[in-house]
């Protein structure tokens, strides 16, 4: 059998990387010796790991690898300090990248400003990759200003050049980094995600206290400024200006260049807006069952494949992403996209309403959404993928299935916390919900628009 090094963030590790190899590796463990590797000072959270794998810190695997060389070294690298260790590896021992995100440029200022505490290092290398032009950014981004135009400058190219593969979840990735490394062999993998069966949530809406007619939007992940969070919260004013009882639900960390509360404040949604912080993924799987609509828009795009939409999609939740990047991949018909014109808000609002008012395009929408991740995004048919992929790059025999699937998360992540509240919601005075005349006029204008909606979204009435 095969042996294969898997060198991935892990949990407790807070990233969404984590929760993702946890969920692949016993799909993955089903056809060859899997040795994991991670950042030492981490014990894993998860006894099934080191119950059914050998599970070591990424510091042995220089020497392991020498003393018995693996028939495969698989690097998972995205944009966040939390593959500092893994990249000082990967440079001394080269091996197939899994690249989660296009742009990296934040990952390489904290690598070389944190973790190698080497300033110059960093800015010589935006420097070689992007001339005058990057200097000037990196000069911003050290004092602490985020430049959007690090979106042209991916800063990915150390990696492609210490990758003996390449693996990503989108042919927008693929596409990039064709032009940046052309000798490089590059497969587009799906990313799988669990499908959870589903749940009776009755009992966790009562929770949460929002009253029996409460409309639930719900973004999932940390937020950061190109989240869009803007956009909803003004599309949520407008929904409570005509008088629905709508709820916005962030489940995930804030980022500090977020102003929230000003942002709630502008907006009026006071007493409607409630953050979770980072949960575990038992509750990301409640509030999920929760939502009536989840909202996942990002501009400008790091070019990643989102596993937390994935997970959306197959609990079978309408779900609204931004046209654009790899979320263009996602049909039509399995979510709403969001153009990023000038029609992008009053396109968001109509849509919201849609979904509030039409039960039945709510159940439509849900129904592709689920059928799409499973016919092209299950565990298993991203671990068979994985080692077609490894068996045409190493010349080895078809991949088989040689052993039972040693475990399952999703078997453990099923049942629904006993209690659910939002660890904190925004404090201000309660938006008080009336049906003024101007709010009828919103709502009828709003419903002559639901047919033309349903039209453009490709969904039957």
């Amino acid at each position: 059998m095969r042996r294969i090094a898997y060198c991935s963030p892990i949990n407790p590790v807070p990233s969404g990387i984590s929760d993702y190899s946890e969920d692949l590796l016993p799909y993955l463990a089903q056809y060859a010796d899997i040795t994991l590797y991670h950042d030492s000072g981490v014990t894993p959270s998860n006894p099934q790991l080191t119950t059914h794998l050998n599970v070591r810190t990424i510091t042995s695997l220089l020497t392991d690898q020498q003393r018995q060389p693996y028939d495969a070294i698989i690097y998972h690298m995205g944009n966040s300090t939390a593959h500092c260790q893994i990249w000082d590896v990967a440079q001394q021992l080269p091996g197939v990248i899994v690249l989660h995100d296009l742009v990296v440029h934040h990952f390489m200022l904290q690598y070389y400003a944190t973790h190698r505490n080497d300033i110059g290092a960093y800015q010589q290398l935006v420097a070689q990759h992007y001339g005058a032009a990057g200097e000037r950014v990196a000069t911003r981004m050290l004092r602490g200003v985020f430049d959007d135009a690090v979106f042209e400058m991916p800063l990915c190219q150390p990696i492609l050049a210490h990758a003996t593969a390449l693996i990503s979840h989108s042919q927008y990735v693929v596409d990039a980094v064709q032009p940046l490394a052309p000798h490089l062999t590059t497969a587009v993998v799906p990313m799988g995600v669990p499908l959870l069966p589903d749940s009776d949530v009755a009992l966790l809406r009562a929770q949460l206290n929002l009253g029996d007619d409460a409309f639930i939007m719900a973004s999932f992940g940390h937020v950061n400024p190109y989240k869009r969070t803007d956009q909803v919260l003004r599309a949520l004013r407008t929904l409570r200006r005509a008088g629905i009882n709508a709820h916005y639900v962030i489940v995930g960390s804030i980022s500090p260049k977020v102003a929230l509360d000003t942002l709630v404040r502008r907006t009026g949604t006071s007493g409607a807006v409630h953050v979770t912080g980072y949960v575990s993924a038992n509750e990301f799987n409640a509030y999920v069952a929760l939502a009536d609509v989840c909202i996942n828009l990002r501009h400008p795009t790091a070019g990643e494949t989102s596993a937390s939409l994935l997970r959306l999609l197959a609990a079978g939740k309408p779900t609204f992403v931004t046209a654009s990047g790899s979320f263009n991949e996602i049909p039509s018909t399995a979510a709403i996209h969001v153009p990023l014109d000038k029609s992008e808000a009053e396109f968001l609002e109509t849509a919201l309403f849609l979904c509030q008012q039409r039960p039945d395009f709510r159940a439509t929408l849900a129904a592709n959404a689920r059928a799409y991740v499973e016919q092209h995004h299950t565990l298993a048919q991203s671990a068979a993928a994985y080692m077609q992929f490894l068996a045409h790059q190493h010349g080895w025999e078809a991949p088989s299935i040689q052993r039972p699937l040693p475990w399952d998360n999703a078997a453990t992540q099923i049942t629904l916390p006993a209690t659910l509240q939002p660890r904190s919601i925004v404090s201000a005075p309660p938006l008080t919900i009336v049906g003024t005349t101007a709010d009828d006029t919103i709502v009828r204008g709003a419903q002559a628009h639901i047919d033309q909606a349903a039209h453009t979204l490709f969904i039957k009435k």
